[in-house]
């Protein structure tokens, strides 16, 4: 895993930190990788109960994806890229058996919003600021934002989101449900411990069976199988190809609906 994913264990609590904070904390596929190894390494150590992922550095939870990492993909690029590093990732952090807090400081964009969404709570920053901009460079959120979104927010207000590629502040992510709790700067720290310590004093076999209770109430699969033949579809699209330069060239893109 090298230094891109820190691991911190305190008590029965571990802490996962994406170490990227020159990159904001914008995942590539080492990233991804050593991401996948963490969650399984605290998942299946008997001393956790609780797992809090955060993000390195001031400003940014996870900003994403690295666009130059899937920039000049094709559609089995993209299938392999969700398979394995997207929906592959975010679904084995939602099926873990333990219980999982997101501790978002700053920007959680893409990938960000969507690993978000994949753990079971969600606690934020007063600057923290949630998306999925996807639709801006051609793709859609194919690790599960279509489905996770929409079941958390409903389907309204996931469609404007996902539609528009709009990014949010705490506040309106509050009142909409996508984040638990909004905490000043100063009361951050404690308050994700405060509440990594609370599932952590819980049942951990109950916890388990209450998770995939909740698990089976949403039936997502089929949704999930459909977007990720969707994402990977439009790697192979010339609009995907012209959202990415254009975000990588710092400018306006030109979509020619092909």
């Amino acid at each position: 895993m090298a230094d891109r994913v820190l691991i911190d264990r305190d008590d029965s609590i571990a802490t996962v930190t994406v170490n990227r904070p020159e990159k904001r904390n914008a995942m590539d596929i080492p990233t991804r990788k050593a991401l996948y190894e963490a969650f399984e390494e605290v998942g299946e150590d008997d001393e956790v109960r609780a797992i809090v992922l955060r993000g390195a550095g001031d400003g940014s939870f996870i900003a994403g994806g690295d666009i130059d990492s899937f920039a000049e993909f094709d559609h089995m690029d993209g299938m392999e890229y969700a398979e394995k590093y997207a929906q592959g990732l975010y679904n084995y952090v939602a099926d873990l058996h333990k219980p999982t807090i997101a501790a978002v400081d700053g920007y959680a964009l893409g990938g960000g919003t969507e690993i978000a969404l994949a753990c079971d709570i969600r606690l934020a920053t007063e600057d923290a600021k949630f998306g999925l901009p996807e639709v801006g460079i051609g793709v859609i959120p194919a690790g599960g934002g279509t489905q996770r979104l929409v079941q958390v927010v409903g389907a309204g207000i996931a469609s404007e989101l996902i539609l528009t590629g709009r990014i949010i502040d705490a506040d309106y992510a509050k009142e909409i449900g996508l984040a638990n709790h909004v905490y000043t700067d100063e009361e951050f720290d404690d308050e994700v411990r405060a509440m990594a310590e609370d599932l952590a004093s819980k049942a951990p076999v109950a916890q388990r069976l209450a998770k995939e209770s909740i698990r089976r109430s949403l039936d997502i699969d089929a949704g999930l199988e459909y977007e990720r033949l969707a994402g990977a579809f439009l790697f192979g699209t010339d609009d995907q190809k012209e959202g990415a330069n254009a975000f990588l060239e710092d400018r306006e893109p030109e979509y020619k609906n092909r």
